[in-house]
């Protein structure tokens, strides 16, 4: 009797442990935030301020581009991806597999901007001036109207979601059809703050980043849709309004319906605050 007792405690004992143990992963008080490098100093804004006001809440935030934020929620080593393009059909499916139902939420608007060192006379382009750039059949800045001298093209990494969307927007004009690539001589840098000092260094230089990587040190184009269009400059308005060529959303994925923690830093994300912070550092709300 005695012994049958023990077997129901040690029983009721695993019960508990395993309940409270479901307990904590359904509701921690934890959130890791990982990928897109152009909003990882948005997230962190966000995360700062979020904090503030709710101190038993701890957020991590890393970059490392799109790709590797979408890796990490379908390996479930993140509880928001932070994305500057959409997830891929294989991608998703991929998630599916692994018991992962991806939802998106589009947090923020940018615009990628081109820039180049203040010294280039350049001061804007074409879409289709800039795909040639881009792709190699324009070498040389005299032939865009600028100083006799080669044209060094500076790229996000592969992994990034700008040099996707730039690829497939600019690169191949929205055309699913185009197999339109990079030149093999653009040079791949990390991040956006590492083109931004590169370009600061370089006459030659040209290179693309988000809106809120603009700096005094590097010279913004403005961008024409095509030759018979006007050239836009760079600007939140612009972009808001979409005459800017080159916009795109910025986007978060959770791996189902956010609950709990999760569920309460996207509020915040949408809230009045949230979205000031994103005007603050010069990306586009959506809600106000």
């Amino acid at each position: 009797m005695q012994k049958h007792l023990y077997t129901l405690r040690f029983l009721f004992l695993i019960i508990l442990i395993l309940g409270c143990s479901k307990q904590t992963s359904t509701h921690s008080n934890s959130i890791q935030i990982k990928g897109s490098d152009t909003m990882v100093n948005l997230a962190q804004a966000w995360a700062e301020e979020f904090m503030k006001e709710n101190p038993e809440i701890s957020i991590a935030v890393t970059g490392g581009g799109s790709g590797t934020g979408i890796s990490s929620l379908i390996s479930n080593t993140c509880d928001i991806a932070e994305v500057s393009r959409e997830m891929k059909e294989k991608e998703i499916k991929l998630a599916e597999s692994k018991g992962i139902m991806p939802v998106k939420f589009v947090v923020a608007l940018d615009g990628i901007v081109v820039a180049v060192n203040p010294s280039n006379k350049v001061s804007q382009l074409t879409l289709d001036q800039l795909a040639d750039i881009y792709t190699g059949k324009i070498k040389n800045w005299k032939d865009v109207g600028g100083h006799n001298a080669k044209i060094v093209l500076l790229s996000r990494e592969v992994n990034s979601g700008t040099h996707v969307y730039f690829k497939e927007h600019v690169l191949r004009h929205n055309n699913p059809d185009s197999k339109e690539e990079f030149s093999p001589e653009a040079l791949l840098l990390p991040s956006s703050q590492a083109i931004v000092d590169e370009l600061s260094q370089n006459p030659d230089a040209i290179g693309y980043f988000g809106l809120g990587y603009k700096s005094e040190r590097v010279k913004l184009l403005k961008i024409a849709r095509d030759k018979n269009s006007p050239p836009i400059e760079p600007t939140i308005e612009s972009i808001k309004n979409g005459s800017y060529p080159i916009s795109r959303p910025l986007l978060m994925y959770t791996r189902e319906e956010p609950t709990g923690a999760v569920k309460k830093f996207l509020d915040f994300v949408f809230s009045e605050k949230g979205q000031h912070l994103v005007q603050q550092l010069d990306f586009v709300p959506v809600t106000m």
